[in-house]
Formats: structure tokens, sequence, C-alpha cells
């Protein structure tokens, strides 16, 4: 039987474990990536467990996402960054230098290497033919200081592509159609390998379009082949050398299957609240817009914002329509700028911005109160994009440029114009003058700390018992935006978890803290339908409710990262034996979990309902390196004893 891509990755990377799915696998990760939002408890959970110098092949921080400098907060958290680089022998990427997936996949992506990324979208350097993979934060340090990464063996989704996408449509509407077809949790559990004639027909960064956004299918990672294509951009970035052929078996088997016809596509719009509300962009055409926004991780390459550029030469966007160019990385603008695309945007009414996640991320560009954004990000969960009750779409760089001219969602087919195709320039304009490399191993560096930096709080270890109230009681979906808040309010404080914790469940249930507070002592009790955690690796939306007093989470199922994120900080996440037994339970109903320690263990578990007196059977998934750090009330826990 042949093999597929992502068996040969996982095979070439295995140091614990046999690759049988549902089984917990150890690889070794030869790169890292972290970013700022991530990055700074990253550095503080390096310096907790006494790392002198990382053990990765190559690990790179990136400052993409906290670029708005309000105060001192995000300044001082950026020099930390720096000296931690410097003292741990790490890649620093400097504020403004851009996206960090775009970028690393420009400056040291590899094919046939694992990635390992505290940001969900880690994902994307699966264009390259690598094995790249989002984590929470402490998983990531863990990997920087040489221990394997732990999974559980996904299943492999093959999808097969035929045909050539046709004029007016492009990657963003190939991953629309997938989460069309799948949703956001269809993709749980599974890495999505790419096959097919059809993928000779993407470009590299066609390729990181679907992989990146593979993250809101809730995959744990997405793998095209490399080939002729990767080659090319390889070339085009000055690194050739770099490249090595990666392809299925041609009898490769996959777990599922699904065919795309690209000849088949047409524009496609993700609507509120959801990436996987997909529905034709004809079926919504005509709705007035406010703002169209072109940029992010999610649509960083160089045609991206040339085609946009082509659509809107000689022409103005609409007066009531902020239209918005986030370009993805300093070379890509340097480009814009000497291709002459820059000229047209900005002859068109754009608004450029520096270079990183800027709107993405809620930092800026929040859409005027009711009214509709088109957006090429990733993510339009609710409140985001740091307006409460906002309306923002999902689109395609073509889609965003035509109805930034007509002010209305528009089906770009029907522009009266041609197809403006654009060519990828067989050589760029290349800038490595932003990435500061790592300090000699033995460099006296200590790290810079402004006052807003603080140590990592420490957990006790699991009780006997819990017992406490449901303070909260979940629907279907909940994001880790929804449970920690990103945005240009609360990410300043994310070196801080005590200030940051104030802003827990906050765009849920105002007075969430405040009752928590209240309960922190004994603990209390979150409970949630299925795909509890989606979105983003955040570690903080384990983290600060943990430091809250939330002891477990039960849930029908949970998003793979944040599950981990869960374990790693001490928290039990369960589920439900009877998936009915979930909508018995109402918050404010005291649950109990008597004999915890042993029972975990035996994973015979009794959860009883003292408000109703009722009982309902609960399990888990976890390893038994999962369990040792339940009970020993966080992963650091573990570290710290292993070291003493």
């Amino acid at each position: 039987m042949g093999r597929n891509i992502a068996h040969k990755l996982i095979e070439s990377h295995l140091v614990e474990g046999r690759v049988d799915p549902g089984t917990e696998i150890g690889l070794r990760i030869d790169q890292t990536l972290t970013q700022d939002a991530t990055g700074t408890l990253v550095m503080l959970e390096l310096e907790a467990m006494g790392i002198e110098r990382v053990k990765t092949e190559l690990s790179a921080q990136y400052v993409d996402h906290n670029l708005m400098q309000a105060d001192f907060r995000n300044a001082d958290d950026h020099l930390f960054l720096r000296s931690a680089c410097q003292r741990f022998g790490i890649w620093f990427s400097r504020p403004g230098n851009g996206v960090s997936h775009p970028v690393h996949m420009e400056r040291f992506g590899v094919p046939g290497k694992t990635l390992l990324g505290s940001d969900s979208h880690t994902s994307g350097a699966g264009s390259l033919g690598m094995l790249a993979v989002g984590a929470g934060g402490l998983e990531v340090a863990m990997a920087m200081a040489g221990e394997p990464y732990y999974l559980t063996v996904p299943t492999v989704m093959g999808v097969r592509l035929t045909g050539r996408l046709p004029d007016w449509v492009s990657a963003k509407d190939v991953i629309l159609e997938m989460l069309r077809r799948h949703g956001v949790a269809g993709g749980r559990g599974k890495i999505i390998e790419y096959c097919g004639p059809g993928v000779a027909a993407l470009s590299a960064m066609d390729r990181h379009v679907i992989a990146n956004m593979g993250a809101e299918l809730g995959a744990t990672s997405s793998i095209f082949p490399s080939d002729d294509a990767t080659r090319r951009f390889l070339d085009s970035q000055g690194r050739g050398d770099a490249w090595t052929e990666l392809a299925a078996d041609p009898d490769a088997e996959y777990d599922e299957r699904d065919e795309i016809d690209l000849g088949a596509l047409e524009p496609l719009i993700a609507q509120p609240t959801s990436p996987g509300n997909v529905v034709p962009v004809r079926d919504v055409a005509g709705k007035e817009i406010h703002q169209a926004y072109v940029g992010s991780s999610a649509n960083p390459g160089l045609r991206d914002f040339a085609v946009a550029a082509l659509i809107v030469e000689g022409r103005q966007a609409a007066s009531h329509v902020s239209f918005d160019i986030n370009p993805s990385s300093r070379q890509v603008l340097e480009n814009l700028v000497a291709l002459g695309y820059l000229g047209k945007l900005l002859h068109a009414g754009a608004r450029v911005h520096q270079a990183g996640c800027n709107g993405c991320i809620g930092m800026g560009q929040a859409p005027a109160t009711g009214k509709i954004s088109l957006r090429t990000v990733p993510r339009n969960f609710p409140g985001r994009s740091g307006t409460k009750g906002d309306k923002v779409y999902l689109v395609s760089p073509e889609t965003a440029a035509a109805s930034a001219l007509t002010g209305v969602i528009t089906d770009p087919r029907t522009l009266d114009m041609d197809y403006p195709a654009f060519e990828e320039p067989e050589t760029l304009r290349v800038n490595t003058e932003m990435l500061l490399a790592p300090a000699p191993a033995g460099s006296d560096v200590a790290l810079e700390k402004g006052p807003n930096i603080k140590p990592l709080p420490e957990f006790e270890p699991l009780p006997e018992s819990l017992e406490g109230p449901v303070l909260l009681r979940l629907g279907s979906d909940v994001s880790t935006d929804e449970i920690m808040p990103a945005g240009a309010k609360v990410l300043p404080y994310r070196s801080n978890i005590v200030e940051i914790s104030r802003f827990v469940f906050g765009q849920v249930d105002e007075s969430f803290v405040t009752r928590a507070v209240e309960h922190r002592r004994e603990g209390f009790f979150v409970v949630a339908d299925g795909n509890y955690g989606q979105g983003s690796s955040r570690e903080h939306a384990a983290l600060a409710p943990r430091y809250l007093g939330l002891r477990a989470v039960i849930a029908h199922s949970f998003a793979r990262i944040h599950g981990k994120n869960l374990a790693n900080f001490g928290i039990l996440p369960l589920t439900f034996t009877n998936l009915t037994d979930c909508a018995r339970i109402a918050q404010g109903d005291v649950l109990e979990l008597s004999n915890i320690r042993e029972a975990i263990a035996d994973r015979r578990i009794v959860l009883r309902n003292r408000t109703r007196n009722e009982a309902y059977e609960v399990e888990h998934t976890l390893s038994g390196r999962q369990i040792g750090m339940i009970l020993a009330g966080s992963l650091l826990n573990v570290v710290r004893a292993r070291q003493a």
C-alpha cells in the first residue's frame, strides 16, 4: 500500500509511539514559529523551565499582532521579545516586517520539515510540503527545549483537485468551498492532503491561502506536495537550494476522500458569523458595504494585492467605502512599489496600513456600527473585528476589490472588464534586513522586562474532589475569541495574566469575571455543546480562566488545540458519554466530581448534579502523559518537578 505525504512526514519524524489512528505519538520538531500575541508567554515559559538555548534547527519570533503603540505596553513587549530571542537563540522579525506565516514561508520554510507554531494558522506552511501544526505556546516552548510534540495520530483526508480555476475565481474560493462542504469542525482530527492534477495549476502562495485556512476546518494540518511550483517559489526567494521534491506514492491510500473540480468553482463568500457559513457571492450580491479589506495571512501573496490593484486601476472606490490594504510583509510592500501596483491602489483611494495582522486580530480598522465589512481574513467570529455585533464577510481579493468600486457586495464576474491575469515575476526584491539573527551561544543577554510583564501564576495540583457551580452554559462552536477576546484593548495584557483575566468571557457575559472571583477558591465549571474552543491557539483562553478558578469544562467535543491547552494548565476537558445529558444541566447548577484523582486514572467518572439530584457518565481522551499534567496542576509543574 502506497504512502501519502502526511504519513511520510510523520514517520520520518516519529520518536515515540506507533502511527495507529487514535493513539498518541511524539514527533521531532525541526522549526518553531511564535508571534507576539503568544510569544511573550512562550519566552516566560522558557525562562521558568530554566532553558539556556533552544534545541530546534531553527526558531523564529515575529512581531505582527500587537503593532499599535497606544502606550508603553506593546513597545515594552517588543523589547522583551528581542532580548529573549538574543538570549535563547531565536530569529527575531522586527515590528513592521510582516505577518509571521508568509514571512516564515519566504525566509525559512523547507519542504519535508516539521514546523510547530503558537498560532493556529501555522498550517499555512503546509503549502511548501511541511508538516506544519498550530499548538499552544507551552507545547511550542517544550519543543524549543528539545522535547517531542505529542498529538493523537490524525486520519488523512485526500482532496483530489482537477481542472484549473476560471477567471475571477481564486484560491480563497477553494478553501471556502471546503468550508461550505465540511463546516468548521469537519477537519477535526484530520490532516487534509491535496493531490491530483489540479494542484499543479496552483502557485505556492495559492496553496498557502488554502492551507492557512485549513485551521478554520479544525484540521490538524494541511499539506501540498513539493513540486515545480514549490521550487519556483523558493528560487524567487533566493533559496532554491532548500527545495526537495516530496510527493505521495502513486497508489497512496487515504482514510477519506473528496474531489474538487477547480473549473466548476464560482466566487464564494462566508457570511457572518462563521467561516463555515458559505454561499455563492451572487446569492447576497447588492447588499451595501462600508469596508473592503485586502490582506492578512489568509491572502498574503503579491498576486492578491496586484490583482486588486489591476481591478481598481483608474477608478475610485465608492465614497462611503473604506478600502483597506494590509500588506502581508515588508517584502511584498517593496515589490508592490517597484512593480507600480501600490500607486494604482493609492489612486483608487486605498488606505495602506503597515505590514502586519492589524484589523484581522482587531487591532484597528474596526468597521462602523451595523455596516458590512468584506475581508480577505481567515475568521469572522462575533466581535473579532473590534465592533460589537459586526457584520464581517470573508471573500477573495477579487470580490473585495470589485465591491469596493461598486459599494455593494458584487460578484466580480459582473464587472465590465476583462479579468486582470497576473504573472508572478521570476525574480523579486528580497528583504531580509528586518530579521535579526540570534546572539552567539553563551552570550550574556539579560531579559528586558517592562512593568507589564509578570511571572506566570503557579497552580496547585488537582484536589481529591471538585464541587462548584456551572458559571456558564454555552452552545456549540464557542471560539477562543469569545473565551479570551483579542483586539487593541485586551492583547496588550498578554504578558500579564492577572490583568488579562479581567476580560475572560467578556463578550458572552459581562458579569462572568465578578462571579468567577466569588467562586475562585472552590472552583467552578463551564458546560458547552460541540467544538468548544475553536479558532486561535492562544493559551490565554485556558490560562486566564484557570487563574480565575475554572477546573473543568464538560462538552460534547473540543477543538484540538484548545482541548490540549486546557490539559496543559490543569483544567479537565470532559465529554458526555450520553450527549443528551448535556441538555439537562443549566447555568447555576452545582456539580461535583468525587474522588476525581482516582477516577481520572481509571477513566470511570461520574458527574453529580447536586441541584437536580442527578448523575451523568462523563469520559476523557487524555493520554497517560496528560493525566499526569492534570494531577500535577499543569505541564509546567511536571517540568519543575522533573528538574527538581
